[in-house]
This record gives structure tokens, sequence and C-alpha cells, in this order.
């Protein structure tokens, strides 16, 4: 339909007083273009100085708790309200952070007794988790603390990956050790399986030689005190492998404490409570102890790391963001306690609400526009490689390199799992938690990489999806470069367009489903094997070959018809 300048002026005019908006469907979506992502990442580094966290004000023991408390809350209603200008003027999303002051109030009391203040960062992400004005506020306490990043979840993360974060850091003059608090405590579980089968087979053992023992002294004297001093060389030798093991731990350890340069290789739990007692040499709140605080967003391992270290459940832990509600001291040895604080949101810019979803920020919900996120990050092959499921490929008028839409993933994950509606549809609702709680928990892998390399050549991962005859530039094994294909054809099309023997809009039937008189078909091939049979004429599609059957009246007076 066709308008007018005037009616096109007149609807213009309309949109703008409804305060009408057209929307595309990729922003609809939660999308952003390259454009105004580049545009994004420029308007956060040059407001990123804004981004604070909010501060205790000073008191002394002077200070009545009546007169603190209204100081505490003045502040705080002064950092907030500067969070809601910079949201209000320059139009920018900042993570929920915490607007409770109590939450915050714990934080104040675990930095101000703490000796070192570790920041506890999910490796996949570290730069959204990491609070650089929470380590300014920690040297503004006491130049005496300690700052610490702990990079959890590293096996995520292969080698050459860490080696990279580690060079960054190092250049930012920040300490940080990377750590997998689910893979050392599945090593200390196996750990201690192997000792408990080991005692019970040396418990046998010894029971075994007691009996033997027994019956040879009644026997022999002398077979008996042969007998013993095997006994001796058998205690010998345990308690020698016994020593070589401690001193593997002790070397172990003492490589690990002997530079602090940042190495990209994960701690165990004796090397990390190493580093910890070495880090800090200045005097320390407690005399004779030493404190650590566990600080960082929800969801990005601090129960856990306390669980491993102590290796006996002190803390409850939960995969939804927020579960421990107080902070918690506790000793893990004598001289060495362990501060564990509630997980706090800290201001931070982000682009969409989708990024915090999948970065475990917030829990998951039920909208599926935020897997549009997942498919802009994950690729189509890996997807499908992880799922073992088969996308719909984009139509001919579409961009065949084009990212699969959301509904395109939940349609073909709501198939292949069986999430199906009342309605006899896939339940997309049902698919998506299924699909973010994977994407949460690092199933569906995505690692983003430092300010200064492309997120595409940061995802070595991903490569093991790749068909094995083509690497990742597109070239083949031998060398030569394959031609990608610009068109995908749908089914119908396919079997429309490359059908044989078509012969349209000609006088008479000439072929009927593939047959064709005088071809090679079934017909020639019985008259090859009964040569002296009749080729019957005619319409090949009638069963009989009745040359004498009565024609019909109508068609004999056909040609009279006006």
């Amino acid at each position: 339909m066709h308008c007018t300048d005037f009616q096109y002026n007149q609807f213009t005019h309309l949109f703008k007083k409804l305060n009408i908006k057209f929307v595309p469907a990729e922003a609809r979506a939660g999308l952003l273009t390259a454009e105004e992502t580049a545009k994004l990442k420029k308007l956060h580094e040059e407001n990123k100085q804004l981004l604070r966290i909010p501060r205790r004000p000073q008191w002394d023991e002077s200070t009545s708790p009546e007169v603190l408390q209204q100081k505490e809350r003045d502040s705080f209603l002064e950092w907030r309200r500067e969070l809601a200008l910079l949201e209000e003027e320059q139009k920018m999303i900042l993570t929920p952070f915490e607007r409770n002051l109590d939450f915050w109030r714990q934080l104040w009391r675990v930095i101000e007794r703490s000796d070192i203040v570790v920041q506890i960062v999910d490796a996949r992400n570290p730069l959204l988790f990491r609070c650089p004005d929470l380590e300014c506020y920690v040297k503004e306490v006491s130049r005496d603390k300690v700052n610490l990043l702990l990079v959890n979840k590293a096996d995520l993360l292969t080698r050459e990956q860490r080696m990279i974060w580690a060079k960054f850091f190092e250049k930012e003059g920040l300490r940080a050790v990377f750590w997998s608090a689910l893979v050392e405590n599945e090593r200390l579980e196996a750990e201690e399986k192997l000792k408990d089968k080991k005692r019970e087979e040396e418990e046998s053992e010894e029971e075994e030689e007691s009996e033997e023992e027994e019956s040879d002294m009644e026997n022999d004297s002398q077979s008996g005190e042969q007998f013993k001093d095997c006994i001796a060389e058998g205690d010998w030798q345990t308690c020698s492998e016994a020593s070589e093991g401690e001193e593997a731990d002790d070397e172990g350890s003492v490589a690990g404490s002997a530079s602090f340069h940042n190495s990209s290789r994960l701690l165990t739990k004796d090397e990390l409570l190493a580093l910890f007692k070495e880090c800090h040499d200045g005097p320390t709140i407690r005399e004779g102890e030493l404190t650590v605080g566990l600080v960082g967003y929800p969801n990005v391992g601090k129960s856990s790391t306390i669980n491993t270290i102590l290796r006996n459940k002190k803390v409850s832990v939960s995969v939804t963001p927020g579960h421990t509600k107080h902070f918690q001291t506790l000793y893990v040895e004598p001289g060495l306690c362990l501060c564990d604080c509630p997980g706090l949101v800290m201001p931070s810019f982000v682009a969409t609400k989708a990024e915090m979803i999948c970065s475990g920020i917030l829990p998951i919900d039920q909208i599926r526009d935020h897997t549009a996120y997942v498919c802009q990050t994950i690729p189509r092959n890996v997807l499908e490689g992880t799922y073992g499921i088969n996308i719909i490929r984009p139509r001919e008028d579409e961009d065949p390199d084009r990212i699969p839409t959301y509904e395109e993933l939940l349609m073909a994950y709501g198939y292949m799992r069986g999430f199906m509606t009342t309605h006899g549809q896939p339940d997309q609702s049902r698919s998506a938690r299924y699909i973010l709680k994977d994407y949460v928990v690092g199933k569906l892998l995505y690692c983003h990489p430092p300010p200064h390399i492309s997120p595409a050549d940061f995802q070595p991962q991903h490569s093991k999806f790749q068909p094995e005859n083509v690497n990742v530039e597109g070239s083949t094994k031998n060398g030569s470069k394959q031609n990608k294909v610009k068109r995908h054809e749908n089914l119908v099309d396919q079997n429309f367009f490359h059908q044989e023997n078509v012969r349209a809009l000609t006088k008479g039937v000439q072929t009927f489903m593939g047959y064709r008189l005088g071809s090679v078909g079934q017909r020639d091939q019985v008259d090859q094997e009964n040569p002296g049979s009749n080729q019957p004429e005619g319409k090949p599609w009638k069963k009989h070959g009745n040359r004498n059957k009565k024609e019909k009246v109508r068609r004999l007076t056909k040609h009279l018809d006006a």
C-alpha cells in the first residue's frame, strides 16, 4: 500500500505524539548490533570512574551508635542518588546492585577485620565480576591490607587462556591466582578414597601376617625372629613412601609460593593456603592470627571454596545467586581464619539483562528472549553438536551465515527433549530454562577475553565442533580453499527443480511418473526378456491392452463442439 507525502507526514506526527517507536526483531530479542556494542563499550570506558561502592563514614570511639547509623544512612542515600542520575542521564544499564544497607554494612565489617581481601571472580568473565573500586577502598581503610584476585572455575579455561589472563592482571598490578573449587574437591575426595583403600589392604595384610607369625612361632622361634625382621623392613618401606609424599607436597607448596608473579596453573588447597600466609608480611588485625576475607558477586563460588578448603561442609551452597545471607568466620587451622561475606552485586556496566542472567548474577526466569544472548555468543555448530539437534537453516532470501534466532533454537531443543505444550507445540519456556542453566554451569562454554583480544579468537573450546576436514579459516586439510555455500534450498524447492523427465505445457501425455515410451524402463526390460511379446501401444498407465474397446461417443464427437 502506497501513501502520499501528506499521509506520511500525518502518520509521522501521530507516532511522535503517541511516543511510538518501531523496534526491529533483533532489538526485541535483546541483541545489539556491532555498531551499538562498540558505542556502548566506549561509553562504559568513559564513565567507569563513576562506578563506586558506598564508603563507611568516619567514626571513632566517641561516636555513638545512633549517630553512626544516621551517617551511614545519609551516605548510602547519596551514593544511590548518584548512580540513579548516572542511569537516567547517560541511559546506561547497570547491574542490579545491592540496595540494602545491611548487606553493605557486613561488607564493611569483613573489610575492616580482614588482613587479606580476596575477590572471587568467574573465570569466564573476570572483568565483569571484578570491582576495581573495592580494591581502592581496601587500601583506603588500611595500607597494610592486601588485595588478591581468586579466579574460580578456572578449569573451564585452557592453559593458554589462563596465561593471557595472568599477564593481563600482572600488567594491571594485581596479584591473581587460578583455582577451581570443584576440581580440587574431586581430587581430594579421590585421594581420600585411595588412602582408605590402602588402609584397608594394609589392615588385612597385617592380620594375615599376624596369623602366620603366630603359627610360625609355635613351630620355630628362629623363623619367627626372621619373620619379625621382614615385618620391620615392610614398616620401614611404608615410612619411606610416606616421607617421599610429604617431600613432594613440600616442594609443591614451595614452588607455588616462591615467587609472586601470576602463575597460570591451577593451585591446590595446600598451595592456596601457603599463598595466603606468605603474601601478607605486615602487621595483622589480631596478633598472631591472619584473617582472609572472601568477597564477590553471588554464585561465584565463595562458599564452595570454603567447603573445599575445610574438607567438610561448613557453609551451605546453592546454584541460586544470593544464597548466603550473613558473613561467617571459620578457622582452617590455628592462626588462619576465613571470613565468608554474603554475595554482593557491585555496580557495574552491562549491555543487556540477558547478559546478567547468563553470567549467573540474576536468577534464571522463564523469559524466552534471554536465550537470544546464547545464540549470539555460542555458534550454530556448537549448539547442534552439544545437544545433537538440527536447527532450521536460513531461508533463501536471508543471510546464510546469520545466527539462529531464539525461536529456532528453542523449537529444535523442545522437539529433541520432547517438551511439548497441550497444543502440540514445543514448550519454549521450559526449553529456555534448561538452556540458560547449561550456559550458567558451563556446558555451553563462552569465555570473555581481555580487552585487547577479539572474542572470536579466544574460543579454542569451539574448535572441536568444526568439521573434520575443514579448519577455522575455512580451508581443507590439503590447503585448498573451500567455497562456502551461499544459498540454501528448502526441501520442496529441491524436489521440484531437480526432478527428471519433466515436460511441462506440451500437447498429449508424453511422460507419466517419470516413465516415457521408448525409454529404458521396466517395459523395455520385460521386452528384452521376452522378445516375442508385442509391446502395447497407447497410454502406459492403462492396465489393459484391449485395442478393440468401444470409444465413448462424446470423445468421438468432441471436434464438433463449439
